[in-house]
This record gives structure tokens, C-alpha cells and sequence, in this order.
């Protein structure tokens, strides 16, 4: 078969990035944005399938849990910087914040 002009032959071994995916634009308005309101369902970040992440439910749970009590407990709650200088880290397959300086 070709894939963008390579030819991959039966019995070729193929390695790709599964993260990448998530970068498609064709799927993914601005992909290289945070935007935590963004609707995206289709997202690997989790696995898919038989391979999804088995405390991905578990997390979800637990965040919308923290970060609504948090904002109820502290509404004043605020970056304690501008957001473009909030450092992110991108190490190999996590990826988060370094810090998030916050203010109340």
C-alpha cells in the first residue's frame, strides 16, 4: 500500500506516534490550543476501544469532584500569572503543566 508517497510492503513493520492523532487538524480545530471546553470525543488520549484506559472514568470523575468542590470553596480562585506564561511539559508520552501559579 502507499501512504503519502511510501510504499509499505506486506511484512514491513510500521511504528507510529498514537499521540499524534490528536493533532489532526482535519479533526481537531487548533489542535495545538488548550481549549479544556473543546467538545472532542474522538481523542486517543486515553486508548480506544479494548485498549482505553481503565482509570480513565475513574479520573473523570475524581476532577469534576476536586474542581468543583475547589471553586466553591475558594471562588475567587485565579491564575496568578497570564496564561502564555504558564509552562507546559511535553515529556515523552505525559503531558501537563510544570507549574500553575494560582491566586485567591
Amino acid at each position: 500500500m502507499e501512504l503519502h508517497g511510501t510504499t509499505i510492503k506486506a511484512g514491513d513493520g510500521v511504528i507510529f506516534e498514537l499521540a499524534g492523532a490528536n493533532y489532526d487538524p482535519a479533526e481537531f480545530a487548533e489542535p495545538d490550543r488548550l481549549d479544556l471546553s473543546r467538545p472532542a470525543r474522538r481523542h486517543h488520549a486515553f486508548g480506544y476501544g479494548s485498549h482505553q484506559c481503565l482509570g480513565q472514568s475513574l479520573a473523570r470523575v475524581e476532577l469534576q469532584a476536586v474542581y468543583g468542590t475547589l471553586y466553591r470553596r475558594i471562588p475567587t480562585l485565579a491564575l496568578a500569572v497570564p496564561f502564555e506564561e504558564v509552562g507546559f511539559a511535553m515529556e515523552g508520552v505525559a503531558y501537563g503543566l510544570k507549574s500553575l501559579p494560582v491566586t485567591w
